[in-house]
């Protein structure tokens, strides 16, 4: 069956998820139903990662089979169409080889999440960022952002909800970096736990507030304790930029542009 890999960006507002559930819209439903519009067959779409409710994406990657052989141009402007209105579009659509797997073959996830940090809330970026009305010390959350990365046991930065049977993670980038009132905090890592990356982000806005220190972040992380760790920040401020992939499963996916067990290849951020 002809495989195609689908580079996918979506406003996650409307949506419970990627994943297809019973309590209401999903983006991995919508794509499907936007298949089924187009060709009459049902379809799977194997996402590369499972974001959470209200999570956006600039860069997810999904694979998709269907029984007959379609022209890629085709395949993204037909799911387009069948999409509208929703705020999913296909931004790219390849045919790959038959053993390409959008979570498993995948080599690297990277997110950005971003805080307003000023005193009025937003307007134009409404439900795109976490809005934090008091000062943030972005070159000390810089700081202790620094001792995150690496491989290390995160069970303080994981939702207690995770199902991963191991909180070994090696977190390949962990950068701040403020542009005016903006922050902007990327994460790149070939896989994370559940609500990894906002529970990151939670703590270090605390050092950003003056409230913790980086030897607070510290000994967070040595306790393997969620309770430990600081909140979880909103998902609204959170994106799926960009998933890699080796050159021989497929080329890599990027929007604007671990030795992890095959089973711990997703993330729901």
């Amino acid at each position: 069956m002809p495989r195609y890999k689908l580079t996918v960006e979506y406003d996650g507002a409307p949506f419970v998820g990627w994943q297809r559930q019973d309590n209401g819209p999903s983006v991995q439903a919508a794509l499907e139903e936007a298949a089924f519009a187009f060709c009459g067959e049902r379809v799977t779409m194997h996402g590369a990662g499972r974001t959470d409710t209200g999570v956006h994406a600039a860069g997810q990657v999904a694979h998709v089979d269907f029984e007959r052989q379609h022209a890629p141009a085709t395949v993204q402007a037909a799911i387009n169409f069948h999409l509208k209105p929703q705020p999913i579009v296909v931004i790219e659509a390849a045919a790959v080889p038959a053993d390409f797997h959008a979570r498993f073959s995948a080599t690297s996830r990277r997110y950005r999440y971003l805080i307003l940090n000023r005193r009025a809330p937003p307007a134009l970026e409404r439900g795109r960022v976490w809005h934090v009305p008091v000062a943030l010390d972005s070159a000390a959350m810089a700081d202790a952002a620094a001792l995150l990365v690496g491989r290390h046991d995160f069970n303080s930065f994981r939702s207690t909800a995770c199902q991963a049977a191991s909180s070994l993670k090696t977190l390949d980038r962990l950068d701040v970096a403020r542009d005016g009132d903006r922050i902007a905090i990327d994460v790149a890592a070939r896989s994370f736990l559940h609500n990894q990356v906002r529970i990151l982000v939670g703590t270090l806005q605390l050092v950003g507030r003056g409230q913790w220190s980086r030897r607070d972040v510290e000994q967070a992380l040595a306790a393997r304790d969620r309770t430990r760790a600081g909140p979880t920040a909103p998902p609204q401020g959170l994106c799926l930029m960009e998933v890699r992939y080796d050159s021989g499963s497929a080329s890599r996916s990027s929007a604007g542009r671990d030795g992890n067990d095959a089973e711990n290849a997703g993330d729901e951020q």
